[in-house]
């Protein structure tokens, strides 16, 4: 055991993070050119996606490892990961250079029609690491652009496969905003304005939460020590009854969950929640589909949730970390599933102009490459002993739980009552950019700050971060009780 000089103490690691290189701030952020792209946004872009105020937000101009430079020449440190997809860090040279060379040779191909042949090697590798890793024969996928097409794919398999349209998910999961997969959005946020539009096949039930249990269970247990808790049996049991209950009352031909919830604020399951969901699947012969577009890649520790649980699903989702940075995702699942699909006639019944893109796929490949090293395992599991241990270290009575699996980790905030601070998780994220930290706030209510670093972050960066968080939750107005 060794002790860092901020009286935090973190576990031995054979692999060497690089050299720390912490934030600097040359002009107050956002500085004069970050005002001027976000008017120009402001004139340009529809309203209902960037944030623009005063202070935020900053405008990227080029990153690496775990750094951010902004248009101004302020450098930052990232703990979101830019949403989870940089898990091998920023620009990485295996990824980059991969996508350097494939844009020399081939950058479009007709997808569906005449591919490219990294399609095929692509397709190839996700079998691999996946059905065929977990002994469950091969795997066949649907390429996709973003990681809510890759669920919709999924959900149409789903019908192909069993001729019912329903879908049970879960509150609190996030699973794209696309029509397809908003149905399955158990956010309200994200539904509600579009409820006249819902094709209304899905179900949403309780996604258990031992901190903020949906039943209100006061006699459970949490296993001290583990990140998984141990949920009171009643509770399972109720949702159990629930879930069978929607399975007998509505035509259900899957069920949708993220196997740990990324943007519903980081909660992990109880121990035994993927195993009842895998009992009922199998039972009433409904689909199992594991959304680890956020958990994926070794987000967790693990190169999917799933094996953290020793579950498998019928079909997976991946995006995000699978490039490292392209707009490329896969929904793929076990071969005798996907055949549902009728073969090709030459007009394809699920596809997009740039399927398979070339310089995706590269990337893509890349990655895979670097996550079937044992290192980069390592560098993961390193990058979330030594964060979960910085956060614990936290002290303010508005800590109400620090949560989460490997390097997807979450901080939940709240008020003398109990109740969600969402306030306070935004003023953090606010003053963490000022001093040069990226940060981004969760779940439905807000009031989680989400970390998902790049693994390549190192001990120092997140000693400086520890330092932030506990000065911000000592000063900032509020924090105070």
């Amino acid at each position: 055991m060794s002790t860092s000089t901020s009286g935090w103490s973190i576990l031995p690691t054979s692999v060497a993070p690089p050299d720390a290189m912490l934030p600097e701030i040359i002009v107050p952020p956002p500085g004069s050119r970050s005002l001027a792209l976000a008017a120009k946004l402001r004139a340009y872009e529809a309203r209902g996606v960037t944030l623009i105020d005063p202070e935020f937000p900053i405008f990227w101009e080029r990153a690496e490892g775990a750094n951010v430079w902004d248009a101004d020449g302020n450098r930052y440190l990232d703990f979101t990961g830019a949403f989870a997809v940089a898990n091998l860090g920023h620009t990485a040279p295996a990824v980059r250079d991969a996508a350097i060379a494939q844009a020399g040779i081939l950058l479009h191909a007709m997808g569906d029609v005449h591919p490219a042949a990294l399609k095929a090697d692509l397709c190839e590798a996700l079998s691999r690491i996946t059905f065929e890793r977990w002994g469950l024969g091969a795997g066949k996928t649907f390429l996709a652009n973003s990681g809510s097409e890759a669920v919709e794919a999924a959900l149409k398999t789903a019908l192909l496969h069993s001729g019912k349209p329903g879908v049970i998910s879960f509150t609190g999961g996030y699973h794209g905003l696309g029509y397809g997969a908003l149905e399955a959005v158990g956010i309200d946020y994200f539904r509600a304005p579009f409820r006249a539009q819902s094709a209304r096949f899905g179900v949403q039930l309780p996604y258990p939460h031992c901190y903020r249990c949906p039943f209100e269970c006061r006699d459970g247990f949490r296993l001290e020590g583990s990140p998984f808790p141990n949920c009171s049996t009643p509770c399972l049991e109720k949702l159990r009854s629930q879930i069978a209950a929607t399975i007998e009352q509505r035509e259900i031909g899957c069920i949708l969950v993220e196997p740990i919830q990324g943007r519903g604020g980081e909660i992990t399951p109880p121990r035994d929640f993927l195993r009842i969901l895998r009992e009922i699947c199998d039972e009433y012969k409904v689909l199992l589909i594991l959304d680890e577009i956020y958990t994926g890649f070794h987000r967790t520790g693990k190169f999917f949730a799933c094996e953290h649980f020793g579950v498998f699903p019928d079909i997976i989702c991946l995006g995000k970390a699978l490039t490292g940075g392209f707009p490329l995702a896969a929904c793929v699942g076990r071969s005798d599933i996907m055949d549902a699909w009728p073969a090709s006639s030459g007009e394809a019944l699920h596809t997009s102009t740039m399927l398979g893109n070339p310089a995706g796929c590269a990337m893509a490949l890349a990655s895979i490459r670097e996550h079937e090293k044992d290192t980069t395992a390592a560098a993961a599991r390193r990058t979330g002993r030594t964060l979960r241990l910085a956060l614990e270290a936290l002290s303010s009575p508005h800590i109400g739980q620090v949560r989460g699996v490997g390097s997807m980790l979450g901080v939940e905030l709240i008020k003398t009552d109990g109740s969600p601070f969402p306030q306070l998780s935004v003023a953090i994220m606010y003053q963490g950019l000022k001093d040069g930290l990226i940060l981004l706030g969760g779940g439905p209510a807000g009031n989680v700050l989400s970390f998902s670093p790049p693994f390549v972050v190192s001990e120092d960066e997140i000693g400086y971060l520890r330092e932030k968080l506990q000065e911000y939750l000592t000063s900032l107005p509020g924090s105070i009780s």
